[in-house]
């Protein structure tokens, strides 16, 4: 079994725990990805304590930056040409060397297991996007995973491509959780992806992929990331969607919205 880092919000602050023990009060996930050395080791050197049972946030630090690639896989690519005026625009980004990265928030934005997320109310199609999340050391190096909900206006990204950070960034956004399994990227080569979506109790909308159906390796996603960008604190990168709910179908709130991957479940609901 892979290990599990997750966050609590305890008395004293937010504290960082590995398989369900706090690490000591001083640990960092920021300073952990910053080092250059064996990642696993280090955190084996460290004394576990007593068992974590404070509420989990988000798996990322407050300064910490959380940032996105799309149309990564094909259904991604045909939702996104169905909804634009724009439809080349996506085939050209689908098909292209470089991929479509973007910038989704800084880490204290993103909500975690139970936060609420938000649709936009000048937004008439919402949507919640299941996304693996890639957790990259200050090198770039994959060091481990989690489940994230890249919630998005596909009509204001519709409308105009040069909209989409209205589309993709604003309160409510973001959800990360509930923790980071830590593994390189051969352990994340063909995971389970799934969505749910409940409304008064009643599923009505669940789909399902792989993240093998992703078009592009996820080290090299990683790669373009710190091309041209130092991440001295570490970063998170969602890897896209495979998972498009249909043009009849938009959140409300009250949904909630259930994100499985592997076993890592993210649930939140929608205010």
């Amino acid at each position: 079994m892979h290990d599990l880092l997750t966050r609590h919000a305890t008395g004293l602050g937010p504290r960082w725990a590995r398989n369900g023990r706090y690490l000591p009060a001083a640990f960092t996930l920021s300073r952990w990805l910053a080092q250059a050395g064996d990642a696993s080791a280090s955190l084996d050197a460290l004394a576990a304590g007593e068992t974590a049972d404070a509420p989990l946030l988000a798996p990322v630090e407050d300064h910490q930056e959380v940032w996105a690639s799309g149309v990564t896989y094909l259904s991604s690519r045909m939702a996104r040409e169905a909804e634009s005026q724009s439809a080349d625009v996506y085939q050209r980004v689908y098909a292209a060397e470089r991929p479509e990265l973007f910038f989704k928030c800084n880490g204290w934005r993103a909500r975690g297991p139970g936060a609420s997320i938000r649709v936009r109310a000048d937004s008439a199609w919402n949507v919640p996007e299941p996304e693996l999340v890639l957790v990259l050391d200050a090198r770039g190096r994959i060091v481990g995973y989690s489940t994230g909900n890249d919630v998005s206006s596909r009509s204001i990204e519709g409308e105009n491509p040069l909209y989409l950070p209205q589309a993709k960034v604003y309160d409510g956004a973001c959800a990360i959780g509930p923790g980071i399994r830590l593994c390189g990227a051969d352990g994340l080569r063909d995971l389970p992806i799934s969505l749910e979506i409940l409304r008064g109790g009643v599923a009505v909308f669940s789909g399902a992929t792989r993240s093998s159906q992703i078009k592009r390796n996820l080290d090299e996603l990683a790669g373009w990331l710190l091309r041209e960008l130092e991440q001295p604190a570490g970063a998170f990168l969602f890897t896209g969607t495979g998972i498009v709910p249909g043009e009849d179908f938009s959140l409300r709130s009250g949904d909630r919205v259930r994100i499985d991957i592997d076993g890592l479940v993210l649930e939140n609901p929608v205010e």
